[in-house]
């Protein structure tokens, strides 16, 4: 299947690697990515929300399928802008896979929330994010194609895991009464992305996460305990230095079902809670 990437980055590079069938191109901010990933074989062009590489529309032109994984601020709506004419006119389009987050849920206490529950964000981030998939829903629409969105929890994988966090010296436990929150492992999102690509369905939302909403602290611990190390010390999160937007992540507490997904994918997440996760990607090496 020839798919055109909006944003070959870390979820996406993960699909192409999994799913040998696609034929894949797609953009990349810098010149620097662009040359990267042409040495591994994928036809890239630079696109950086403004300026795009000579042939980008041509392979634009030839998709089957366009997965969309680049945020609001890097330019997920100046693609649809710019290129909409060609996506448009793509004559053999079948389907968008636009990737969101469960963050568009908002705050529903610590309640479980499903594909129809309330978006009750309110952050200039969540509401751009619900702009994006109303906008790719239309693009796909009105070109005959489907359009699934895929609203993803806290990815995490090889490179990009508490392991690592650890071994930086960057991870802290902040301890939150009540607060817990839902991870999905990069190869989850790669697997469901080629389910909702090949099975053929009417598009629509899926939640994508792991099945153990957990206290982050928890899973610092657990991580710790895996390196042979003393776990940082708690932080109350209401004394905590924090970013704006770290205070902002703390505000939602939710736990985001998946039984959709394994309903009527027939999705099996190869790593159901963080600790699958992080036992194998200390045997990966990532502890090391």
């Amino acid at each position: 299947m020839r798919i055109f990437f909006f944003g070959l980055g870390y979820c996406a590079r993960r699909l192409i690697q999994r799913e040998r069938w696609i034929e894949a191109s797609g953009t990349a901010r810098t010149a620097e990515a662009v040359g990267a990933l042409r040495c591994e074989g994928i036809q890239a062009y630079q696109f950086d929300g403004a300026d795009a590489d000579p042939g980008l529309e041509e392979a634009l032109g030839k998709a089957e399928a366009i997965v969309v994984s680049i945020p609001p601020r890097d330019g997920a709506g100046a693609a649809l802008e710019r290129f909409g004419a060609a996506i448009a006119g793509a004559p053999g389009l079948r389907r968008i896979v636009y990737y969101s987050t469960i963050g568009v849920y908002g705050d529903h206490g610590g309640a479980w929330v499903d594909e129809t529950s309330a978006t009750l964000t309110r952050t200039a981030r969540g509401l751009a994010r619900l702009e994006d998939e109303a906008r790719w829903t239309a693009a796909a629409r009105k070109r005959g194609a489907e359009a699934d969105i895929l609203r993803l929890a806290g990815i995490y994988g090889p490179g990009r895991n508490a392991l690592v966090n650890l071994r930086r010296g960057e991870a802290r436990r902040i301890v939150k009464q009540g607060q817990v929150f839902n991870r999905a492992h990069v190869h989850d999102i790669a697997k469901i992305s080629g389910l909702a690509l090949m099975r053929g369905l009417k598009g629509q939302i899926w939640n994508v996460a792991d099945d153990e909403p957990a206290p982050p602290q928890d899973v610092i611990a657990y991580a710790a305990g895996l390196l042979g190390l003393e776990p940082p010390p708690e932080e109350p999160f209401e004394g905590a230095a924090l970013s704006p937007m770290a205070r902002e992540f703390y505000a939602d507490n939710k736990r985001v079902s998946i039984a959709k997904a394994k309903a009527e994918l027939g999705f099996k997440p190869a790593y159901p809670t963080y600790r699958e996760g992080l036992k194998a990607l200390a045997a990966m090496g990532e502890s090391a």
